[in-house]
This record gives structure tokens, sequence and C-alpha cells, in this order.
């Protein structure tokens, strides 16, 4: 009786060794997949520039507090509930306004307004590092906040952001078939510029105050330089430079596309200037105005592709 009373207990056992190595399979499945964010309700950790914050696998209500981040989710589909427009909604360039719809202002860029954020609820917030790392800590705790490099980023950073952003918002694959997308875009764009285009160019936001030189190692410096167009300014010490109008006359452009914030400039004030006239742009009518919205705040895919096709148009009339 014994023998066959133990004999029964070890089957049992065994079943139910069975049943529970089953049931810890399928548990470490879920642990996984909770890991790679491929559920509802699950997490993904994103690494960025404030250490390493765990969102939700695929958030549906995203608040962008640059508009590189804005360009980045139109570029991908998506629609955020919340954007720093400095209280301006003309300021989103137009080929994002049609990808995007409506949204929240949540303020300024500079000073988001933490209560309207907080309102919104959102899943997911995505900050830039040089305005918001000291509102970080705040940002936190509305939602799980991303923290990247756009203010300060040139062009291939904003590509390594843009790969960054879609995998926090459960969009890699489409994001990697947007990035190839846009990198056979820019060489279509690249193939236009002549093999020997030798003239130097100097992108700059020009306001009543001064003018503002982006350098080759700026987001538009770099930009132009990706397909060829090389910076009148190869000094990599400060990206942004306000230079007077001796220092451009020194660096003589060859082009110069103007970002215009306001309707009077300082270029008003020197084009009554004799040195003025000594600019090479200005001796070739190569001087040419742009949106500084797109060419100077966007910042994104969207945003490049456009002012590329708009340099290669004012350039070669293509």
């Amino acid at each position: 009786m014994k023998k066959k009373w133990y004999s029964f207990l070890l089957i049992v056992v065994f079943i139910m060794v069975g049943l529970v190595g089953c049931g810890t399979v399928g548990g470490d499945d879920e642990s996984v997949n909770k890991e790679k964010g491929s559920a509802s309700g699950d997490t993904v950790t994103i690494a960025h520039e404030m250490g390493e914050t765990k969102v939700p696998a695929n958030p549906k209500k995203i608040v962008a507090l640059e508009f590189s981040y804005v360009d980045a989710l139109a570029a991908l589909g998506i629609s955020p509930i919340g954007i720093a427009d400095d209280d301006d909604e003309s300021r989103i360039i137009a080929p994002i306004q049609d990808k995007i719809g409506e949204y929240t202002s949540v303020g300024t860029r500079k000073q988001p307004s933490m209560e309207i954020i907080s309102s919104l609820q959102p899943d997911l917030i995505i900050a830039d590092l040089q305005r918001h790392k000291d509102v970080y800590e705040q940002l936190s705790d509305i939602a799980p906040t991303i923290v990247l490099n756009s203010l300060a980023a040139d062009y291939e950073q904003i590509l390594d952001d843009f790969q960054k952003i879609s995998i926090a918002v459960g969009e890699e694959e489409k994001g990697q078939e947007v990035l190839e997308a846009h990198k056979k875009r820019i060489e279509e764009i690249k193939s236009e510029v002549p093999a020997d285009e030798v003239r130097v160019v100097l992108p700059g936001v020009v306001t009543p105050d001064g003018f503002f030189a982006h350098n080759m190692d700026s987001y538009t410096g770099s930009l132009l330089e990706s397909i060829g167009l090389k910076n009148a300014i190869q000094d990599g010490s400060d990206r942004y430079n306000k230079i007077n109008l001796e220092q451009v006359v020194e660096f003589n452009p060859d082009v110069l596309f103007l970002m215009q914030a306001g309707e009077k400039t300082v270029i008003d004030e020197w084009a009554q200037n004799p040195l003025w006239e000594n600019v090479s742009a200005v001796k070739n009518d190569s001087v040419y105005t742009v949106d500084r919205d797109t060419w100077s705040r966007f910042r994104g895919l969207i945003s490049s592709e456009a002012i590329l096709e708009e340099a290669v148009q004012q350039l070669y009339g293509k």
C-alpha cells in the first residue's frame, strides 16, 4: 500500500512540476515582452541626456517641448497633444501643420507651462537638454520624460534623436523606413549640386540687433555641408556667432541665406554702408531671405528636406 501511495504522490508531483514549468516559461516571455515594450500597458527603457526613463510602449498622448520633436512625430504620422509653440501657432510650418492637426499650446519653449502640461495628462514628454534640464524633475513628476539635445544639435544628432524618438513612441520599424526614405531624398538633392561647386555659403539669423552666423557645426550649416555646400565659417569653437559687418566682409561668403526675424533687421542698416558692397554674395546678387521657422527652429527630417530643396532651387533653379 505504501509503495502505491508513494507512486501516486510521485506522479502528482511530476504533473505539478510540469505545470509550474509551463507557467514559468510563459511568465518569462511576458517579462521579456514588457522590457521590449511589445504589449499594451508595458514599458520600454529609453536612455537619454539625463539618464534612463521607462515610458509606455505605445504612448498616445505626447507633449513636445521643441519644434524638432514635433517634426519627428509628424514624420512618424503622430500628432502630439501639446506643443511648446512659443504661444504662436503660425510658427508651425505648413508641411507639418498639415500632418498634426489641432493641439494645445503649452507655452514657450524656454518656459513651458507645467500647469497646462499636467492638465493634458500626457504619457510622454520630450524635452531639450539646454532649455529644460533645470525643470526635468518637475516634468518627470507629471509624466515619463526623455531629454534630447535639440537646440545644440547638428544634423547628424537630429537623425540620431529621430531614431530614439521612434523607439520611444513604439514606431522603431516605421522610423527606420522613414529615415531610409529621408536619406534617399537627401542623396537625390545632393546629386543636383554640381561636383565643381566651390562657392562658400553662410546661413545666419538676422534681427534688428545683429547677425547671428551659423557655422559648419550648426544644424543648418552641417545640413548644407552634407550636400556639398561649404560653410564660410569653419571654426568650430561656437556654432552660433554674433558677428559684425567687418567680420562678414572678412569671411566673405559667396552666398548668404538670411533667416529674417522681423520686418527691419541689421541688414537694412548695413546696406547703407559701403562695406556691405564688398561682400561677394552682395556683389553676385546671391543674398537670399529664407523662413526662419523652417531654416532654424524646426531642425528635423521634414524641415531638412524643405531647406535643401529651397537652397538648390535658389542656387541652381532646380
